[in-house]
């Protein structure tokens, strides 16, 4: 059995107003070398060691066995090396990515046959919703749709000039407790507000139009609800549209906040601003990431781990 290897980035994901719809891959990658072992081994470096190393309780191992599970197939025992660098817990994508990994690893070991569309499709199904899974396999700006049974999404490179700050607080949190801030109905007024902003956002990215940018990232589904347990971005919003800022987003659930800047000269500027702004917080950090736009990696090797 030939092994296996994988790179996916980081994504942040809704970009305000595309609340489950839009994404965009960040140069943070998971890194995984997979090839049949003894037994089960994680040998892990990067971000969150403990949780990426662990053999209980590990969303990738999980992925993997229920994956072949369900189709009648044996889970091999794996000797794992995986090198993390996406921030879990924080809006980034990481369950996506780790989603990805587990059925691709499930797909390749288990002799499944399934194509990239089909590995991507389930990994959609895991998550239920289409805009971090599509953005980390496919890269660049991601708008998608998920039915429950069938993915449409469609990828283009975003302007090579823009870069992303990501403002990370000190303690992560769980989707599923910043899911249970949003109310289960809206006024027509706020979704047709997001409809539109969703459109010319879209466009934004594909023309290259930083000026719509700021206006585009408005937000009335999830960003004033999700407020109350993201405490980072209610400070930080008020950059949208300031010097060399081309708009702030929520990144993903949360906590992390997006900041989207005109280019990399803009950076630092923005970095004096946001710790300005962020003072009153404890242990702040912040990464400014590229946007890649190509596929994430996984490449066939019959190179065993050494």
């Amino acid at each position: 059995m030939t092994g296996l290897h994988l790179r996916l980035p980081a994504t942040s994901a809704n970009l305000g107003p595309g609340f489950d719809t839009l994404a965009l891959a960040l140069d943070r990658y998971l890194t995984i070398e997979a090839n049949v072992g003894p037994a089960f081994s994680i040998e892990a470096k990067g971000r969150n060691p403990e949780i990426c190393g662990a053999l209980e309780r590990n969303l990738l191992l999980d992925v993997y066995r229920r994956t072949l599970a369900a189709h009648q197939r044996e889970a091999q025992p794996l000797a794992l090396k995986v090198h993390n660098e996406i921030p879990l817990g924080m809006g980034c994508g990481s369950s996506a990515a780790v989603r990805l990994a587990g059925v691709a690893l499930a797909a390749h070991f288990g002799e499944l046959g399934w194509s990239r569309e089909q590995i991507l499709a389930e990994a959609t199904r895991l998550e239920g919703h289409p805009d971090n899974a599509a953005a980390c396999w496919l890269g660049g700006f991601v708008a998608g749709c998920w039915d429950g049974a069938k993915l449409h999404a469609v990828s283009f490179t975003p302007p090579e000039q823009w870069r992303a700050l990501i403002v990370l607080p000190n303690k992560p949190l769980a989707t599923v407790a910043s899911r249970a801030v949003l109310p289960k109905e809206y006024s027509r007024a706020d979704v047709v507000a997001n409809l539109q902003r969703v459109a010319v956002l879209t466009a934004a990215f594909a023309t290259g139009r930083g000026d719509l940018i700021a206006e585009a990232m408005g937000d009335r589904l999830h960003q004033p609800y999700r407020s109350q347990v993201c405490p980072l971005l209610p400070p930080l919003l008020p950059l949208a549209g300031s010097d060399g800022v081309l708009g702030v987003a929520l990144s993903g659930a949360g906590p992390a906040v997006l900041i989207l800047v005109k280019s990399e000269e803009a950076i630092p500027s923005t970095e004096v601003t946001v710790r300005k702004l962020t003072s009153a917080f404890e242990d702040i950090e912040i990464e400014s990431c590229k946007l890649p736009s190509g596929a994430a990696e996984m490449t066939v090797s019959d190179i065993p781990l050494s």
